[in-house]
């Protein structure tokens, strides 16, 4: 079994071993994981964090040995807390570094990093407050980072911010935490899940008071929510139906 982590600021997950395949998430800096297989040019890589597979280009990670890779899985998380920062090389040259990357593998990589960062777990109420700090980034699938995500690319970050895993996909988280009958049993950071026509959860956002939410929709936005489901006023239309709230925390 081989290990790397992740030397780039932000590094596409594709679905194929391919440059023109689609994008299924990002491995942003300080990410470890297993590679399951190498190719010439490609790796298809479990990361550590929540299991998620793809495939990653060779030249945009860093291997490991296996000590390393436990070494990491021992210690204690550090997430930066700055939109953007940056890291210093052994080189002294500056490397651009996104909010949520993981800073436990600094020393092993030979980096500096002396911006703001968080290795505690929060209360409940920074949920929200976290998830501020995405408003109106341009929705991108496969995204995780303040220049494009996707809905459930952003509960998992805010929820990874505050100090607890989420899964990766919508559906995934949706097999997590406490399922709750109504929304008024629901507190501002649960999150509500929602499903297409044939019943396939496909979209979640997080719960705030007085029967809003904030969600990665075209863009993180704020709209209403109610028994049906997502309710944009700027178009009069319900755009998500309801399937089930759940709380985490």
């Amino acid at each position: 079994m081989q290990y790397g982590i992740c030397n780039l600021s932000i590094v596409p997950l594709r679905l194929e071993p391919s440059d023109a395949s689609e994008l299924v998430s990002q491995v942003l800096y300080g990410g470890f994981f297993k590679v399951l297989e190498q190719r010439k040019k490609w790796s298809r890589i479990r990361l550590d964090y929540d299991q998620y597979e793809g495939w990653i280009d060779n030249k945009q990670y860093q291997e490991i040995s296996e000590i390393d890779f436990n070494t990491l899985c021992k210690t204690d998380a550090i997430y930066v807390t700055d939109l953007v920062e940056f890291f210093q090389d052994s080189n002294d040259a500056l490397h651009p570094i996104t909010l949520g990357a993981s800073l436990q593998g600094l020393s092993l990589l030979n980096h500096v990093y002396d911006g703001n960062s968080t290795t505690k777990k929060q209360d409940k109420c920074n949920i929200l407050i976290t998830a501020f700090l995405y408003m109106n980034v341009p929705y991108l699938w496969g995204g995780k980072t303040p220049f494009g995500i996707d809905c459930s690319g952003f509960t998992q970050m805010v929820y990874k911010l505050n100090g607890y895993k989420l899964l990766r996909d919508a559906s995934q988280q949706a097999t997590q935490g406490e399922a709750l009958s109504f929304i008024e049993e629901s507190e501002p950071g649960d999150l509500a899940f929602f499903d297409n026509a044939e019943g396939n959860i496909v979209h979640v956002g997080i719960i705030m008071k007085d029967n809003y939410i904030i969600h990665a929709h075209g863009k993180v936005r704020i709209d209403r929510l109610d028994h049906s489901g997502i309710y944009n006023v700027e178009t009069n239309t319900h755009t998500h139906k309801l399937r089930v709230i759940k709380k985490i925390i």
